[in-house]
């Protein structure tokens, strides 16, 4: 089937590009724009508001995001919301409990799952799915958990992920695991010139695997 190079074509394409996961790359970007947009256009948005408030604000890693921005006026009206709920519940001492989820998380997950989707449905041999696999193959790959995310949707049922995505990610994390264990053996004492022979790439495979398993981002 021909794959339609659409925006989630060249979004990954030029996420493949750069360091780490290709996902967590689009993540990043979309969420700063995502909240730059929301700072700029939907700040005075009822509708908006009442959500970011039900919410209790955004979650302490986006909450992160807004000291990068310059609009302080939205960030300040934002800010007032969640200031007058929580001195309510200071003065009434009961238990601030919002009852929405973070605005930002809610759109990276809505991201995330159009992505991995497009994905999953990439496994046929028309010459734009070909180039897709060139460029994943070519890329960092995913990190552990958009892998998994990859391979189960989120309500736990297994997707049908193309055979070229699994043998990539499978053997990318075969071979993270011996030189991890290589790594870890040649740490011991009294095996420093078999430490020193190995590439700097290998000297600090323990930053790769973090990231591998964590994630670049949230």
């Amino acid at each position: 089937m021909a794959l339609d190079k659409h925006i989630n074509f060249f979004g990954l394409q030029k996420a493949a590009e750069k360091p780490g996961c290709p996902l967590c790359t689009i993540v990043h970007d979309r969420a700063e724009w995502y909240i730059d947009n929301l700072l700029f256009e939907h700040v005075s948005d009822r509708g908006f508001r009442a959500l970011h408030r039900a919410a209790g604000g955004f979650c302490r890693f986006h909450s992160g995001y807004l000291m990068s921005f310059r609009d302080g006026l939205a960030v300040a009206i934002l800010s007032r919301d969640i200031l007058e709920d929580r001195i309510a519940s200071f003065e009434k001492k009961k238990l601030w409990q919002p009852k929405g989820r973070c605005p930002i998380c809610i759109e990276r997950d809505r991201i995330e799952e159009e992505y991995l989707g497009f994905l999953a449905s990439c496994g046929g041999d028309s010459a734009d799915e070909k180039e897709l696999q060139q460029v994943i193959l070519a890329s960092d790959g995913l990190c552990a958990p958009h892998y998994a995310s990859l391979l189960f949707n989120p309500k736990g049922k297994a997707r049908a992920v193309p055979k070229w995505i699994r043998d990539f990610h499978e053997q990318k994390f075969r071979s993270l695991l011996e030189r991890v264990n290589k790594f870890i053996e040649f740490s011991a004492y009294g095996r420093q010139d078999e430490f020193a022979a190995l590439s700097q790439k290998d000297q600090l495979v323990w930053k790769e695997a973090a990231a591998a398993l964590r994630g670049s981002t949230q």
